[in-house]
C-alpha cells in the first residue's frame, strides 16, 4: 500500500523500480497506490485510489471504520500485541463512512476492497512526502499505522517491520515533559532530538532576547530546499553569524559570513546510516577515491576544529595521542582511563576521537565509527552476533576491521525476524495505539469539516503540489543546465480539462501565484495530473554561471502553512492560481 509515494522515481528502498514492476506482474501480489495523480507508480498499480487532494486523513479514518464495522480486525493479534485499542474505538464508532468516501471523491467499493485485502493478506505500507507534507500530516501517518496495526500487519514478516541499524536516526525526546527545550518564539518541542527547521525564520526574527542568532549549515541549502524562500532570505540576512560548510557556492553560501570548503563524497570517509534492509543489516563506509584539492576538509573535521576553538574539548593527554599511533586495543584502554578521570570527556568524545585516533586513520569520521562500534548497545551486539561476529569485548574491533576490509559494504548484523516485537522500546513490547494528544484532532476530521475546509475559491482555484520528484534532478545539487539539455525539466503541469477551461496551451509561459509569492514558468499539459491540480518539481531555480535555471517552487510556499504538531511544511497542498502571460 503506497501512500503519496512514487517509488518508480523516488526509490527509497533497494531496487524499487525492479521490485514494483515485478510485483505489478505477479498475480499473487497486490499493489495499491493512494495518490491524487496518476504517477509512474500509480500507473503500475492493481488499484489506484485517486484520492481528492488533502483528504488522506479522512480516507484513513474511514478505512479504519470500515475494518471495525465489518469485524475484519485481527482480534487475536490485538489481544496479544496491542495496548490502548479500547481507547481509540470511539474515534471510529458510528463514523459516517459513506459520506467520508464521497468527500474523498472515491468509490466505496474500491475502498472497501482495499480494506478487505489488508485484513486478509500480509500487507505493508510505504507512505512518503505526499502525506508527510500534506494536510493533517501527523494525524494521517498516525491513522495509517493504526490501520496496519488493527489488521495485524506491524512487526510481522510480510508487514511493516522495525529494521535494525548501527545507530538510530534520532534520539528519544519527551515533548510532554516541560523540561524538554522548546523553540523560543513558536514553542515547538524536539521530535527524536530534532527541532523543525521550518520555524527558523520566526525564531530569528523574534524580538525576544534569547532568539536564534547564529546558524551553521552543514551541506544544506535552506534558501532553496526549505519552504518560503522569501522569509528565509529576510531572516538569514539578520543573523549575527551564518556559516556554511559546502562544496559549491550555493544560494545560502552566498549569504553567509563564512563559507568553509567541504570535501565531496568522493574525497571523504562517510556513510549513510539508514540502509532499510531487512532482516540483514547492510553497512558501507564509503572511502575517498580521489585526493582533495586545496583546503577542503571533511565536515566532521570542521566541527572538531570549531569545538576545540570554543573550548568544548578538554585537554587531551599526550599518552592518549601516543597510544592512538600504536594499536587500537591499547588506545581503547587509555581512552577509558582518561574518561574516568575527566568528566567532560564523555560529551566531547567524538571530538577527542577525531583528534587522536582520527589523526592516525586519516579521518575523524572513521575514528568516530570505531567509537560507535566499541560502545555498541545490546541490540546491535545481538544483531551482529546473528551475522557471525563473536560476542565479547573484541566484537566492536572485529566489526570495525571487517568494515575496513570490505569497501563494497557487508552484512553487519541481522535483526531478529522471528520476533520483531522485541525491537519495540515500550517495556511491555506492545504497540501503544492510543496517543491522547491526537484525540481532538482526529475527532475534528469529519466529512462536514473537510468538505468546508478544502472547498476551492475564486482567488485560488487550484491546489499546487510543490515538489514533485523527477529523475532529472537531485534536490539542490544538479546545477549545470547541460545535464537536462533537451528535456522539459521544470514545468507547471496541469490536466487537459483545466487547460481547456482556462484557455491555456502547452508550452506557454504562465504565472503561478500563491499567498507566498509568484513565479513565471512553462506550462505543460499532462493527463497524469488530476483536474484542479498544478504540479511543479523541486530542486530548480538554482544559480549557475550568474543565471537562474528553472523556478524555485519554495517561493510559492509559506513556512507558516504547516503541520500543527511537527511544523512540517504542507508542500503538497498549496492553494494557487494560474495567469496567462
Amino acid at each position: 500500500l503506497g501512500v503519496g509515494w512514487n517509488g518508480m522515481v523516488s526509490h527509497q528502498m533497494p531496487r524499487a523500480p525492479l521490485v514494483l514492476r515485478k510485483m505489478s506482474k505477479d498475480p499473487e501480489k497486490l499493489l495499491v497506490i493512494v495518490d491524487p495523480r496518476r504517477s509512474e507508480t500509480a500507473a503500475l498499480a492493481d488499484i489506484h485510489l485517486a484520492v481528492r487532494p488533502g483528504t488522506d486523513a479522512l480516507l484513513f479514518r474511514a478505512m479504519i471504520a470500515i475494518v471495525l464495522q465489518n469485524g475484519w480486525q485481527d482480534s487475536d493479534y490485538i489481544a496479544t500485541h496491542v495496548q490502548g485499542f479500547d481507547e481509540i474505538l470511539p474515534w471510529f464508532t458510528d463514523f459516517n463512512v459513506d459520506e467520508a468516501i464521497r468527500v474523498c471523491q472515491l468509490e466505496y467499493e474500491d475502498v472497501q476492497k482495499v480494506c478487505r485485502e489488508l485484513s486478509r493478506r500480509k500487507a505493508c505500507t510505504h507512505p512518503d512526502l505526499g502525506v508527510y507534507m500534506n494536510r493533517h500530516s501527523t494525524v494521517t501517518t498516525y491513522l495509517l499505522m493504526i490501520l496496519m496495526t488493527i489488521t495485524g500487519n506491524v512487526c510481522v514478516t510480510g508487514g511493516n517491520v522495525i529494521p535494525g541499524s548501527i545507530v538510530p536516526l534520532g534520539g528519544h525526546t519527551d515533548e510532554r515533559d516541560r523540561k524538554t527545550w522548546r523553540t523560543v518564539e513558536t514553542d515547538f518541542p524536539a521530535l527524536m532530538g530534532y527541532h523543525p527547521p521550518n520555524v527558523m525564520p520566526e525564531e530569528i526574527l523574534s524580538e525576544k532576547p534569547d532568539r536564534l542568532r547564529a546558524v551553521l549549515c552543514s551541506q544544506s541549502n535552506p534558501l532553496r530546499s526549505y519552504a518560503d524562500t522569501t522569509a528565509y532570505e529576510e531572516a538569514f540576512a539578520k543573523l549575527d553569524l551564518l556559516v556554511t560548510c559546502e562544496l559549491a557556492m550555493t544560494e545560502t553560501a552566498v549569504l553567509s559570513h563564512y563559507v568553509l570548503p567541504a570535501r565531496s563524497g568522493y574525497e571523504s570517509w562517510d556513510s549513510t546510516f539508514f540502509p532499510w534492509t531487512y532482516p540483514e543489516i547492510y553497512f558501507q563506509m564509503r572511502r575517498p577515491v580521489v585526493e582533495p584539492e586545496g583546503e577542503r576538509l571533511e565536515v566532521g573535521e570542521m566541527m572538531t576544529r570549531i569545538a576545540n576553538a570554543m573550548g568544548l574539548v578538554p585537554e587531551i593527554p599526550g599518552s592518549l595521542k601516543t597510544a592512538a599511533g600504536e594499536n587500537r586495543a591499547k588506545f581503547g584502554m587509555e581512552l577509558m582511563n582518561f574518561a574516568k578521570k575527566e568528566p567532560a570527556a564523555f560529551k566531547a568524545m567524538p571530538f577527542i576521537l577525531s583528534q587522536t585516533l582520527g589523526r592516525e586513520l586519516g579521518s575523524g569520521n572513521l575514528a568516530v565509527l570505531w567509537g560507535l562500534l566499541m560502545t555498541a548497545p545490546p541490540g546491535l551486539r545481538e544483531n551482529a552476533a546473528r551475522a557471525g561476529f563473536k560476542e565479547g569485548p573484541l566484537m566492536g574491533e572485529e566489526m570495525f576491521q571487517a568494515i575496513l576490509d570490505n569497501p563494497q559494504g557487508l552484512w553487519i548484523g541481522r535483526a531478529d525476524d522471528a520476533d520483531n516485537f522485541t525491537a519495540i522500546a515500550h517495556e511491555d513490547k506492545k504497540i501503544h495505539v492510543h496517543v491522547p494528544e491526537m484525540d481532538q484532532w482526529i475527532r475534528s476530521i469529519t466529512p462536514e469539516s473537510e468538505e468546508a475546509e478544502i472547498s476551492m475559491n475564486d482567488e485560488f482555484p487550484f491546489v499546487l503540489l510543490a515538489g514533485r520528484h523527477t529523475p532529472m534532478n537531485a534536490n539542490t545539487l544538479m546545477r549545470d543546465p547541460d545535464w537536462n539539455e533537451g528535456k522539459r525539466a521544470c514545468t507547471a503541469a496541469v490536466n487537459p480539462a483545466d487547460a481547456e477551461k482556462y484557455n491555456f496551451s502547452d508550452g506557454q509561459t504562465v504565472r503561478v501565484r500563491t499567498e507566498a509569492g509568484s513565479v513565471d514558468v512553462e506550462l505543460e499539459i499532462s493527463d497524469e495530473v488530476r483536474a484542479g491540480q498544478v504540479i511543479i518539481p523541486h530542486g530548480f531555480g538554482l544559480v549557475y554561471g550568474n543565471a537562474s535555471y528553472g523556478v524555485n517552487v519554495n517561493r510559492l510556499t509559506k513556512n507558516t502553512h504547516r503541520d500543527q504538531f511537527a511544523a512540517t511544511p504542507l508542500h503538497r497542498y498549496v492553494l494557487c492560481r494560474l495567469e496567462a502571460l
